[in-house]
């Protein structure tokens, strides 16, 4: 990769669902997203858990990440990430053990405490919710760490009596990921990689959590010093305008989500150009899309190296934007050219 954006791409793909499109076709193109970002040493591509979305295929990462591993050879897979309060440690550690035994070194494994979801699937996804609730996620990310024998057994027999296999001695290359401070001081306690989700939570909150993150960093068995990533919506097209007009589908699927309406897949780009919108919604849309990477490819550089500056991030990973799959490979063949 020649770009001159001077620190390591990678790719954060969301299994995108457009209107008149099957989640099997989604999930194929996934994987072929995954291969040509290899093709153009992209570092990493990461999917993410997300439930009750018609938009997004992702339910199952780890599912998913084995096929993008079988289909690809280099690239580094993972998830970004994987909703750790809505399981249990120990099988979140199963399966990733399992996909490092399979596929060795190329294993990330993402961690957030976010549902991924509403409420109400959330409450279904976690029926043990007295054991394990989102304030319990220092615990159990704790507790992988025992699974995967990255830190000594734990006083309850995790790691010892009680062990993860695979798991134990098959450990995946584990960060946690954040929109807030809470997670980048976690990270840094632990020392382990942090990732900042810019992408939706960007603004004065970015370079806060990468402040908090190196503030509160503690030297670990994993990392001797800081290492961050953040990650950004992106989109190159041939003028500002043009790639406006190609973010419509995306910004109007995060519209009818901003303003309480029911999750859709993402509609088609007539029906966003058609779209009578208001001006709460214009304006919504157009503070978020300033914090993005959505431009002609000077302008996408640009940006992407302006978070990089007043973040000090070490990785960048970009979220393709696009009505279709062209869209979005053609955003990251020019940012590799």
């Amino acid at each position: 990769m020649t770009s001159p954006i001077p620190v390591p791409l990678s790719v954060l793909d969301l299994a995108s669902v457009y209107e008149g499109m099957s989640n099997a076709e989604a999930l194929r193109q996934t994987i072929e997203t995954a291969k040509v970002a290899e093709e153009l040493d992209y570092r990493r591509f990461w999917v993410a858990e997300h439930h009750g979305m018609p938009a997004i295929a992702s339910s199952a990462p780890a599912v998913l990440i084995g096929a993008i591993a079988a289909a690809t050879s280099k690239i580094r897979v993972g998830s970004g990430g994987v909703m750790l309060p809505n399981h249990s440690s120990l099988v979140i550690a199963e399966q990733f053990g399992t996909l490092t035994a399979l596929h060795g070194d190329r294993i990330d494994l993402g961690l957030g405490r976010a549902p991924g979801t509403d409420q109400l699937t959330s409450s279904v996804l976690r029926r043990n919710v007295g054991i394990e609730t989102v304030d319990d996620f220092p615990n159990q990310v704790i507790e992988l760490l025992a699974w995967f024998g990255t830190i000594a057994p734990l006083e309850n027999g995790i790691g010892s009596q009680i062990v993860a296999s695979p798991g134990a001695g098959d450990s995946p290359q584990m960060w946690l990921l954040g929109s807030s401070g809470y997670s980048a001081k976690l990270a840094g306690m632990l020392g382990l990689p942090f990732a900042f989700a810019h992408h939706f939570a960007g603004g004065d909150n970015t370079p806060i959590a990468f402040e908090i993150y190196r503030k509160n960093f503690e030297p670990s068995a994993l990392l001797a010093q800081p290492h961050a990533m953040v990650a950004v919506n992106t989109l190159v097209a041939d003028n500002q305008a043009e790639a406006d007009r190609l973010a419509l589908p995306n910004a109007l699927m995060m519209v009818r989500l901003r303003f309480g309406q029911k999750p859709t897949r993402i509609p088609g780009l007539a029906e966003a150009e058609a779209y009578d919108w208001s001006d709460a919604e214009r304006e919504f849309v157009a503070e978020r899309q300033a914090q993005q990477a959505v431009g002609d490819l000077a302008h996408v550089t640009q940006r992407i190296q302006d978070l990089v500056t007043i973040t000090e991030a070490q990785e960048v990973i970009v979220v393709p934007q696009g009505p279709d799959l062209a869209t979005k490979l053609r955003t990251l063949r020019d940012l590799a050219a």
